[in-house]
């Protein structure tokens, strides 16, 4: 009868919840997994195995409480976050119509301050980019053996990759200083224009180079090659489970997410990265696609480790937890048995994040067209 009048209260004398270690059975037959419990607000992840993290500096697990592998009663406990959790209940109208102004005022003053080549620098800054080789003989003797553009390729890929980890290295610091928004939107601002350059300059000399080999014409080669895309994005957008943060509109945070791909792989970018240059690769067939494949395949397998030193840096011990079930190898951690996928672990892609990505893929590829169009019509 205790148990059932505990259950039954609206809220616990507040006392409970200065004990964490103190764990209370309830019976799952009378209380419903989506119920309130404690009078606390919790979320609840549709993946049974899905636990609250711990903050920041706080130990895994209390004396007696789970073992060397983050366990509790043999049900894996989350040290990271629950990724792509989103309620629909939880957004706010004006935040969204903020997202959306500050997309249009970033979309404008890219086009003024970079694409246009009547305002903008960037014409000007490809141009300083390809002039490189012809003021370094070493240059000149690279570009006797393979070709300009493909020298040029690997120079904006570089370009922005050391920019781009560069900042983020030093995120930590920058934010102390000016703010989290502040830092973000100045990230923003200098990689946005490298990667605008870097992505247009590929479309419109793609087929430039050195022809290494032809496949285009073999059956089932588009298939697997549109297939391989779509995957990779699934992969590739981890790196943006929250929009809002993006844009600042919510505080950036620095994630340490666990649950939906990172089960697969906890670099899932990286590996989303590898895909895409692969598959391109192997359609194109060309120096210039081996050279950007290259300069963004090295800079992703940069970012395994420096991910990896920040993530610890931040979050110590709960990280190495982490680390120690998953894998920088999809499906390595999974088929030694580090990683325990939950019965129902479909359900943790079930989510309105990953449906978006979705139906943005496959629009991206119907607009692909569009997109080719538009990037022909700048003198990059």
């Amino acid at each position: 009868m205790g148990s059932h009048l505990l259950v039954r209260l609206p809220a616990p004398p507040p006392l409970l919840l200065h004990f964490p270690q103190r764990r209370v059975t309830l019976p799952q037959s009378r209380v419903s997994p989506t119920a309130p419990l404690l009078g606390a607000r919790l979320v609840f992840s549709p993946a049974s195995a899905v636990r609250p993290a711990r903050a920041r500096g706080s130990s895994i697990g209390g004396a007696g409480e789970d073992d060397s592998d983050g366990e509790v009663d043999g049900a894996p406990r989350l040290v990271g976050e629950d990724s792509a959790a989103f309620r629909l209940g939880d957004q706010r109208v004006a935040s969204w119509v903020y997202f959306g102004g500050i997309l249009a005022v970033v979309l404008w003053g890219l086009n003024v301050l970079w694409i246009d080549p009547a305002t903008g620098v960037g014409t000007r800054f490809l141009e300083a980019v390809a002039a490189v080789s012809d003021n370094h003989e070493w240059f000149n003797i690279m570009v006797d053996i393979v070709c300009a553009t493909m020298v040029t390729m690997l120079l904006l890929t570089i370009i922005f990759a050391v920019v781009h980890s560069g900042m983020a290295s030093l995120r930590e610091t920058g934010e102390k200083i000016i703010g989290e928004r502040a830092y973000r939107v100045m990230f923003a601002g200098i990689s946005l224009p490298l990667a605008v350059s870097t992505v247009v300059y590929f479309i419109n000399h793609r087929y430039d180079g050195i022809q290494l080999w032809q496949v285009q014409g073999i059956s089932g080669i588009h298939e697997l090659v549109w297939l391989s895309s779509f995957i990779s994005f699934f992969f590739l957008y981890p790196s943006t489970f929250n929009l809002l943060e993006v844009a600042a509109v919510d505080k950036p945070k620095f994630h340490m997410w666990e649950t939906g791909i990172m089960r697969i792989t906890r670099h899932p970018q990286m590996v989303g990265q590898v895909i895409w240059c692969l598959a391109h690769t192997l359609w194109i067939g060309n120096s210039v696609a081996v050279a950007a494949s290259v300069g963004l395949i090295g800079h992703h397998l940069f970012g395994v480790w420096n991910g990896d030193r920040r993530l610890a840096s931040r979050y110590g011990e709960a990280f190495e937890v982490l680390k120690k079930r998953t894998s920088v190898i999809p499906f390595a951690a999974v088929i030694d048995g580090r990683q325990k996928l939950p019965k129902d672990y479909y359900r943790e892609f079930i989510r309105l994040p990953y449906l978006a990505i979705t139906a943005l893929t496959l629009g991206a590829y119907f607009v692909h067209p569009l997109m080719q169009e538009s990037s022909y019509q700048l003198p990059w």
